[in-house]
């Protein structure tokens, strides 16, 4: 069965876990929620578990609503060249960061505007590094409740966050934070390279039916 996803900023190693093995169906026709995983991801850096948030400008009219659709990033604000570089002291000494610094530094440098077409290029961006296709199928309106797909769309709230158990692996700082837990996928990455993808195909997603 399809999976209903948010696209989501360089999403957790969880919810990269079902894209992994599920076929998704990309939700298009929500409206923007604030402090959810849209425009949020988490690194670790030397300080521990770190926030990178994308800022956004707000246009939603009478009722301070907008569509996900059509959300604009805040580029007045240097954001792109901060996460990159919050990127590379965080992770520079990791056994993968130079193998995929190459892909991944475009998407810190380019004008891009639209949030949800952004996020999607991270996944694709992340999917290439990785060896496997994503979907391109969209939700053709919103069902606030869905009969003949799963729906995974929790996952992009931050409040409700799943905490799976997941088999450690070795991190930059886990000397002194130990192992941190369903971090970005670019955690994932730039510590298992070649491995990610195994690990992501033989996580349990029993959080899915919680």
């Amino acid at each position: 069965m399809k999976i209903v996803l948010h696209p989501s900023y360089f999403p957790s190693i969880a919810t990269f876990s079902v894209i992994a093995q599920h076929n998704v169906i990309w939700e298009a026709h929500d409206n923007f929620q604030k402090q959810t995983y849209r425009n949020r991801c988490y690194i670790c850096t030397d300080q521990g578990k770190h926030m990178l948030n994308i800022p956004i400008k707000h246009a939603g009219g009478k009722e301070g609503r907008q569509k996900y659709a059509h959300v604009e990033m805040d580029n007045s604000y240097p954001w792109k060249k901060i996460h990159w570089r919050t990127l590379e002291t965080a992770y520079r000494t990791s056994p993968f960061f130079e193998f995929y610094e190459d892909d991944i530094r475009p998407l810190f440098e380019g004008p891009h505007t639209s949030l949800y077409d952004y996020n999607l290029k991270t996944i694709e961006t992340i999917a290439e590094c990785l060896g496997i296709g994503i979907s391109e199928e969209k939700t053709a309106l919103y069902e606030p409740e869905l009969s003949n797909q799963m729906d995974g769309r929790f996952l992009v709230e931050a409040k409700k966050e799943v905490n799976p158990e997941m088999e450690p692996y070795p991190q930059v700082f886990d000397d002194r934070h130990g192992f941190v837990s369903n971090l970005s996928i670019l955690d994932l990455l730039f510590n298992e390279g070649t491995n990610a993808l195994s690990y992501l195909e033989n996580q349990p997603l029993d959080f899915l039916h919680a």
